[in-house]
């Protein structure tokens, strides 16, 4: 008996001594902001002995390159620099230094012009000698992917010698420094991938070296001129192996307005480089320009180039004074797409380039992509002679009703004969074309199942049929057709397709012979999703006896794991290495080795880099981002489940803060969007956040926070927040922990719709927070997302908005669900954000909404953050943004006082003056 008191004496002092640690720490303000970092630009040498990352504030400071082994002894920590490059024999690592932020404005208060500021410097770090050098005024810097040995910079020349446009230099330099290539006024230059080539472009500075083309090449260290003229190049592209470099250039040194541009190419061991292609070509005279803004590619093989050629523009009238042009624009019920979305298109519309081909060998030319067929998928990287050819023309009017994924037509292109055939029409998906060019394949979204297009028998066939498992999108809840989960991958020789379904992997025979067969565990049995993860940028297909890893996600208890994968054919062996309450990111696999980093984050944990290989037996952690976090309350997470009120069972988040006590009232904020629970493990830091409430802020100054999915009624999108938010706020208050006299809701876009909804239906919530809300879904109906030119009419006919049908079917639906209709019965303090450049949400919504609420008297405040667009994303606006939203809360949620800003106003003689946001006294 005496033991077990001792024992619960001990537990007693525990629980006493933890409360007390919790109530030292100190809570999150907007100071914190400062100190926080995240881990950005990720590498690991090709050896996989070194990894490198940056520290990127989230704030406004300086970043922080580090350096370490594979076994996480830091080689170096810089604060000012970033972007840490290995070279490919993994000897030498090279960043780039930055200026101090805090010097560069003062040199800018100082009015200090722009070509006077300081420059970065570039670090050539020796990795086995630990040394480094430096070169200062670098402009850029490129190393070689796939050799070794040199490297090349832009860099200023030093002041005292700085000679007009000719003070920018490129440097071909030897990784160790013992030698160095110079060469002046260089516009522009490229590294071959392999082979040991760099192309660059030289305006040249006197007789002793003239504008043109340059090779040098690092095996003879020559340097050759290929091409030598004055005037503009463009678009350099090397093959693969680098034994071919194209380019364009325009060499018309008078001020014509249609640009006469050339197509040239140079194959290695020639002295220059030849011109195959002009205005003046036979297939393109007077019809078709080769375009600059192409990009251009080779083959595999090196037996194709492929480039872009363009239609004559359309010119201004010159001799037209400013006052003498009308500018008017024309909508016409017949244009394929709205004139809104021509404008936001009129940049790339003026870059349109439609693909041809230059056969190498027979030095002819092939058009394959036109203005009818505009979009071309080069197939086998090139090397075959089929390609998917594709085409939306048709179908681009039905987008603003009928949304994405846009119809298509489908065409076999021949890059031999230039011809073309129409082997699949009007399919709601956007094809693609396998690793070997033996099959088109696309997801059709009215059929909900995959299809195939085998080019050599011209066979078309569905290989899905829902009939075992669904292929669809099981939680589709929009008046829409359900989307696919995707595929994992081909295998080799396009044998086999692997395609998700919500949790396995099947193989399935792209010619439909054999029925899909599942690879994965029974995830459906559990729940489980698997997925496959491609740590190989250049992996195209899956072979066989290949090691493989896979992720997986529980749905019931969002648990993850990485799991060894060994596709055979016969077999196919899984095997978990890792598993946990956590979410898992795998980052980077080393080319050379089975070394790999990835991350583990929790709520309170961050996602930290650690390093480990296949096995993952053994973790090492290699960064150590943000130690301050011991010094903070913080909170903790956990999975809420409830019904809703016509009986829907339904879970969310709930975040408690970390000296929770379940005896004590707390203040409540419900924030959602639809369905976030699936999110329980995600790591939220503190950041001035666009658009949201940061969770770990809020809950280490005592709010807990409620994060409920939403299950939505297609034509009732407002009802069903109100079944399931609602009812959610009610199974908490009877938890008994939350003061029912002090809850808020915050959300924006869709989510501010919905607080604005629920602010008409209940007088629960104290205040609400809505950012960029569509109080009015008549009037939103016929507008214009102005950041796409697109009409608001298919969202809410079929996607977000799910009313399921036009205005003048669903009148009711569309009053019904529009909380403009109904201010007059709202009963609680309304903070909006909403800003005069929003492209997603037109910003007279939220116009619509204040000054309603004003007429009829309710407490109601704006903000427009200016020429920001559907969130503020400068950084001194998002943080003015969670300043004034803390003080809204504190204010009606905590007995805080109220803000200046919020009993006085801010006029506009005053703006950017006197923020007031002090407290009134």
């Amino acid at each position: 008996m005496k033991y077990r008191e001792s024992i619960l004496t001990v537990l007693w002092l525990l629980f006493i001594v933890t409360g007390l640690q919790a109530q030292m720490k100190k809570p999150l303000d907007h100071d914190a902001y400062k100190e926080w970092r995240r881990t950005s630009l990720q590498r690991i040498s090709n050896d996989g002995n070194w990894i490198s990352y940056t520290l990127k504030s989230n704030a406004e400071a300086n970043d922080i390159l580090e350096l370490s082994t594979f076994d996480g002894n830091q080689i170096l920590s810089y604060e000012r620099a970033t972007d840490g490059k290995f070279s490919n024999d993994s000897k030498y690592f090279f960043y780039t230094i930055k200026p101090d932020l805090d010097e560069v404005k003062t040199m800018r208060r100082n009015k200090v012009k722009k070509d006077d500021l300081p420059m970065d410097t570039l670090v050539i770090h020796n990795l086995a000698e630990n040394t480094t050098r430096k070169i200062a005024r670098l402009k850029s810097y490129k190393i070689p992917l796939k050799w070794d040995g040199w490297f090349a910079y832009l860099a200023k020349e030093e002041p005292d010698s700085v000679k007009g446009k000719d003070d920018l230099h490129l440097n071909i330099e030897h990784f160790n420094g013992g030698k160095n290539y110079t060469f002046p006024a260089v516009s522009d230059y490229l590294l071959s991938e392999k082979g040991g080539k760099i192309a660059f472009v030289s305006d040249g500075n006197d007789s002793t070296f003239l504008p043109g083309v340059y090779v040098f090449d690092y095996q003879t260290e020559e340097t050759k001129p290929i091409f030598r003229s004055k005037g503009k190049y463009q678009s350099l592209t090397w093959s693969e192996q680098g034994n071919r470099l194209a380019f364009v250039s325009d060499l018309d040194t008078t001020k014509v307005l249609i640009r006469p541009n050339n197509l040239h190419l140079w194959k290695s061991g020639t002295d220059s480089a030849m011109t195959i292609a002009n205005a003046n070509s036979e297939e393109l005279i007077g019809e078709w320009l080769i375009s600059e803004h192409y990009r251009n590619s080779f083959s595999k093989d090196e037996s194709k180039l492929f480039f872009g050629i363009k239609p004559y523009p359309v010119l201004q009238d010159t001799a037209l004074l400013e006052e003498e042009i009308v500018k008017v624009e024309v909508w016409s019920y017949e244009d394929t797409r709205l004139h809104p979305q021509q404008k936001v298109n009129k940049s790339n519309d003026l870059k349109q380039a439609y693909t041809s081909i230059y056969h190498i060998g027979d030095q002819k030319i092939v058009k394959l992509a036109s203005k009818t067929i505009p979009d071309l998928g080069v197939g086998n990287e090139g090397n075959s002679k089929f390609h998917l050819g594709m085409s939306n023309l048709p179908y681009l009017t039905t987008i603003s009703w009928e949304g994405f994924p846009v119809n298509h037509d489908v065409y076999l292109m021949n890059d031999e004969t230039g011809s073309s055939e129409l082997v699949a029409k009007k399919i709601n998906a956007t094809p693609r074309i396998s690793p070997g060019a033996r099959y088109f394949y696309w997801y059709d979204q009215k059929d909900s199942a995959w299809f195939t297009f085998n080019i050599a028998t011209k066979k078309t066939t569905q290989i899905t049929d829902n009939k075992i498992v669904p292929y669809y999108y099981e939680l589709h809840d929009t008046p829409s057709n359900p989307s696919p989960y995707g595929i994992a991958s081909w295998t080799e020789d396009d044998e086999k397709i692997l395609i998700y379904d919500r949790y396995d992997i099947w193989e399935t025979d792209p010619d439909g012979l054999q029925k899909p067969k599942r690879i994965t565990p029974v995830g459906r049995n559990n729940k489980t999703t698997y997925r496959y993860r491609r740590l190989d940028k250049e992996e195209r297909y899956i072979t066989a006896g290949q090691k493989l890893l896979l992720t997986s996600f529980n749905e019931v208890d969002k648990s993850a794991a990485i799991h060894r994968f060994i596709y055979n054919k016969k077999a196919k062996k899984v095997s978990q290495l890792f598993s946990g309450n956590y979410r898992y990111d795998l980052l980077v696999k080393s080319q050379k080795s089975d070394k790999v980093i990835f991350t583990k984050e929790s709520f309170r944990e961050f996602p930290d880099i650690l390093s480990t290989d296949m096995t993952f037996k053994n973790t090492t952690r290699i960064s150590n981002a943000n130690p301050q976090q011991d010094d903070y309350r913080w909170g903790d997470i956990e999975l809420y489940k409830w019904t809703a009120f016509d009986g829907t069972e339904l879970e969310g988040l709930l975040v408690k803060p970390d000296d929770f006590d379940p005896n004590k009232k707390y203040p409540l904020l419900v924030n959602f969007y639809e369905r976030s629970s699936d999110r329980l493990y995600s790591h939220l830091d503190p950041y001035p956040h666009r658009s949201t409430i940061n969770y770990s802020f809020y809950t280490s100054r005592g709010y807990v926070i409620f994060n409920p999915d939403v299950v939505y009624k297609t034509g009732y999108p407002g009802e069903s927040a109100f079944n399931c938010v609602m009812s959610g706020v009610e199974a908490l208050l009877k938890e008994g922990f939350i003061d029912k006299d002090r809850i808020g809701a915050q959300g924006h876009s869709w989510g501010g719709y919905q607080v604005a909804y629920l602010a008409t239906k209940t007088d629960k919530f104290r205040c609400i927070e809505s950012g960029a809300p569509v109080p009015n879904m008549t009037s939103a109906y016929g507008g214009i997302r102005w950041g796409s030119g697109l009409s608001r009419m298919f969202q809410y006919e079929h996607t977000q908005s799910r009313i399921g049908g036009t205005l003048w079917e669903y009148r009711d639906r569309y009053i019904e669900n529009s909380p403009i209709f109904f201010l007059d019965k709202i009963t609680t303090p309304i903070l909006i954000m909403h800003n005069d450049e929003d492209g997603a949400v037109p910003w007279y919504q939220g116009i619509e909404f204040f000054v309603g609420l004003r007429r009829l008297g309710k407490p109601s405040w704006m903000l427009n953050y200016q020429g920001e667009p559907h969130w503020p994303l400068k950084l001194q606006n998002r943080i003015d943004f969670n300043i004034r939203m803390q003080q809204f809360f504190d204010h009606y949620l905590m007995d805080a006082k109220k803000p200046r800003w919020m009993k006085e106003g801010v006029p506009a003689t005053k703006m950017g003056i006197d923020q007031a946001l002090d407290l009134e006294k």
